[in-house]
């Protein structure tokens, strides 16, 4: 079961996740200059990352627009990432943040969870409604699939909507009761339903406000690292143990840029993903 399996490299890596956000400008000069095609340029980028750090990490997040903005070539080099990551036996999680519904949000379902796209989780876009997810369902139901719903982002205009009160509740509390809802027949044996949902550690104060409202939730977690969140902010919400993965891609596949490292690059990432690790590990 995917959630089992995902609570399990949690509890083993504290919670690390790698987001392979992989933009040209990270990607040194060594490579760019390569005569091969730009696909196998930004794939020997990902794979050299994913080698030097596979050992200490939970899973690995992949964010498609990197990709997708190269055209073809991008999207050869995504499907490679994540063949990749699967031969290693890694979870993957496909940053999509789809949400659409019925016949569409079908076929989202069949491209990223088969094919040349296959990954473990999605992120998806709930604010259509159930509708957006439930097409999804018939994979959380083998458990071998799950998804990550956006419920409180870490960007700082996500409160002009998701801060809005309604009956004396935020727009974000209503969102984390419905993903509980949706989640509760998805549960398996580790406790925690294939769908889980998106909070952004920028935001600890919700964090507490959310928690109690999602017990059989699995959390991913943006925001650390560049975007301002530490492993401090994580005490509270793993204080109970680990119950989510927590994101860092700029600080991680692009530990190297300030340095000027051109070879051995991948030392850096590694380097980061363990002091990213010790952070975390001192406030659980």
């Amino acid at each position: 079961m995917i959630a089992e399996k995902l609570l399990r490299e949690s509890n083993k890596h504290k919670g690390v996740c790698v987001g392979l956000d992989t933009d040209l400008k990270y990607i040194p000069d060594y490579i760019m200059s390569k005569d091969v095609s730009l696909s196998e340029k930004v794939f020997e980028f990902n794979k050299l990352i994913i080698d030097a750090v596979c050992d200490e990490v939970a899973c690995f997040k992949v964010q498609i627009a990197y990709y997708e903005s190269l055209g073809l070539e991008g999207l050869s080099a995504y499907s490679r990432t994540l063949k990749y990551l699967a031969s290693k036996e890694k979870i993957s999680i496909a940053d999509i943040k789809r949400g659409d519904i019925a016949a569409t949000a079908e076929k989202y379902a069949e491209a990223h969870f088969s094919g040349e796209f296959e990954a473990d989780y999605v992120t998806l876009n709930a604010y259509m409604g159930e509708d957006a997810i439930s097409p999804f369902y018939s994979y959380f139901q083998t458990g071998a699939k799950g998804a990550f719903v956006l419920v409180k982002t870490s960007n700082p205009s996500g409160v002009d909507i998701q801060n809005i009160e309604v009956n004396h509740e935020y727009v974000y509390q209503l969102m984390a009761k419905n993903v509980a809802k949706w989640g509760a027949q998805f549960v398996d044996d580790s406790g925690f339903s294939s769908i889980g949902a998106v909070i952004g550690l920028t935001y600890p104060d919700e964090i507490k406000r959310i928690k109690p409202l999602m017990p059989n939730t699995f959390f991913l977690i943006p925001g650390y690292g560049a975007q301002g969140g530490t492993g401090k902010d994580l005490a509270q919400l793993f204080s109970e143990g680990i119950c989510g993965v927590v994101n860092s891609s700029r600080g991680i596949i692009a530990a190297h840029v300030k340095k000027g490292l051109e070879v051995g690059f991948e030392e850096e990432s590694r380097k980061a993903v363990l002091a990213m690790k010790e952070d975390i590990g001192k406030w659980l």
